[in-house]
């Protein structure tokens, strides 16, 4: 990880380089995929309520150009640097809370299995033999992940199932998804 240390309006003390050095190496143990951290202190003359106010700003990098930061203002660098710190530590932690209860949707399976056993090109129609017994319609609009080119007699398909005008019709017509082998 690329580390940048810098100061304004103060000089850098080697003291306060060590201290952000050795939290930034406790940050990144339990985070290893830091890219890039970047550690301004400024000694901010100028601060309305109180003279001399002294301020760390921590900023880290994420893949994906996440970018956590903290500013933390405090009597002296030490305490400013470890208050921004632990607040930069609080939101990776809170990231990582995030990211992990994040859940990955799939589409669910259509219900009823079959064979394609009638298809009529020109119209962009055929007939699916249902598992079972009985003949569904179908549309090539149902079709979802393959075209009616592909498909020919004997493909075999998962399909939802409703009432239609003239009987029983197919929602949605794929492909059904591979089994998980077990490997012994």
């Amino acid at each position: 990880m690329e580390l940048e240390i810098e100061s304004r309006n103060v000089a850098m003390t080697p003291r306060w380089k060590t201290e952000i050095e050795a939290r930034m190496d406790d940050l990144q143990r339990g985070h290893e995929d830091l890219i890039h951290g970047r550690v301004t202190l400024t000694k901010n003359r100028h601060h309305k309520k109180l003279a001399n106010v002294a301020e760390a700003l921590v900023v880290v990098t994420l893949p994906g150009r996440h970018i956590m930061t903290a500013r933390k203002e405090n009597k002296t660098f030490e305490e400013a640097i470890r208050s921004a710190f632990h607040a930069v530590s609080i939101e990776l932690r809170k990231y990582r809370e995030k990211r992990a209860k994040t859940e990955v949707r799939q589409s669910p399976v259509p219900p009823h299995r079959g064979v394609i056993c009638k298809l009529f090109p020109q119209e962009k129609y055929g007939f699916i033999l249902k598992e079972g017994g009985g003949e569904v319609y179908f549309h090539s609009n149902a079709l979802r992940g393959l075209a009616f080119e592909q498909l020919e007699d004997g493909t075999e398909v998962v399909f939802g199932l409703e009432q239609g005008k003239k009987g029983p019709q197919a929602t949605v017509v794929t492909l059904p998804r591979p089994m998980a082998s077990k490997v012994s």
